[in-house]
């Protein structure tokens, strides 16, 4: 897709350009992630939204190139210190992996191991990353990072399933940032929650955030949580950018028709009392994804050129925010 977005790459700690992310199956390849570009800068948050399906997480899995075997990076560049992760060798791709960029995975009780103590898992994520670190000083760290999230060092020696979803949650952080990464990436850190854990949760990402000028990535479908943590919006839909910039511009002028549905689907508690609106229609299938605009099927305001042509990302005035649509282009 061409596109008019561009900002100045010098001052981001990721900056990932037109990437591509595809999945082989027996009927084609599944175009999950189709021509994204975004930046991240040094103690800035983003946060990635979008429907489920709409690639998300795909952008973090290419990020960290743990993709599924079926998964393949067939374009674009993923820019980080001066290096293109795409192009990296595994070998090269591990020196990375939780030492410079970490992920919270979806699910805390899934992504710790069952066997083990909490303490030996952040323990063992330590020496793996840091050959040279003795188990002694590894322990000892890993004690600090669990009372870095709020959870007593004595509570390492429980198993997983001793924690509750919150301590799991908070736990799997630890691990995340227990070897000083410069980016985090969080993938729905609220997911199986309820509201007061969820709140908590958020509370210490964004405490983490401020204390150790962490960079961090927040994938959600929530706009809610979106704007608790994060200074900088993307929203995806059907693999592409369709409206990115700051948050509160984003919120303010919502420019893409996906984004204003989105935004309409949500409650505001201090807003005059309205009838919730949802988007009409499905995803659609990203084997054989529509013409022109993705979004035109479901598309309240689609016209002729909608169906034909794939819009081009614009720069709004003299903001940095950007939006797709041929609604602008006409405007």
């Amino acid at each position: 897709m061409s596109s008019t977005y561009k900002n100045d790459s010098s001052a981001a700690v990721l900056d990932i350009h037109e990437l591509k992310t595809y999945y082989d199956t027996l009927s084609g390849p599944v175009k999950a992630v189709d021509n994204v570009s975004f930046q991240v800068e040094k103690g800035e948050a983003l946060g990635l939204a979008g429907e489920s399906g709409c690639g998300k997480t795909t952008v973090a899995l290419s990020i960290l190139r743990i993709l599924p075997s079926a998964g393949k990076i067939v374009g674009g560049r993923i820019g980080f210190k001066d290096h293109d992760l795409a192009k990296l060798k595994e070998k090269e791709m591990r020196q990375v992996r939780w030492k410079e960029i970490s992920i919270v995975f979806q699910g805390a009780m899934n992504a710790l191991n069952p066997l083990f103590k909490v303490r030996d898992q952040i323990t063992e994520a330590i020496l793996t990353n840091e050959k040279r670190t003795k188990k002694r000083e590894a322990h000892q760290r890993a004690n600090r990072m669990l009372e870095l999230v709020g959870i007593q060092p004595t509570r390492g020696d429980d198993y997983p399933h001793e924690f509750s979803g919150g301590m799991r949650q908070r736990a799997l952080i630890a691990m995340s940032l227990a070897c000083n990464p410069d980016l985090l990436i969080a993938d729905e850190p609220g997911t199986a929650l309820d509201v007061i854990v969820q709140a908590q949760v958020l509370k210490l990402l964004n405490e983490l955030k401020a204390k150790l000028n962490l960079s961090m990535i927040l994938i959600t479908h929530d706009l809610s949580i979106i704007t608790e943590l994060c200074e900088k919006g993307v929203i995806m839909y059907a693999g592409k950018i369709v409206e990115q910039g700051d948050l509160s511009s984003i919120f303010e002028k919502p420019l893409h028709p996906y984004t204003q549905g989105l935004i309409s689907a949500f409650p505001r508690i201090k807003a005059a009392k309205r009838r919730m609106t949802s988007i009409p229609g499905t995803p659609p299938d990203l084997l054989d994804p529509p013409s022109g605009c993705r979004f035109h099927p479901r598309c309240p305001y689609v016209m002729d050129i909608c169906k034909e042509k794939e819009p081009i990302t614009i720069k709004i005035d003299t903001e940095e925010h950007y939006a797709a649509c041929h609604l602008i282009e006409k405007a």
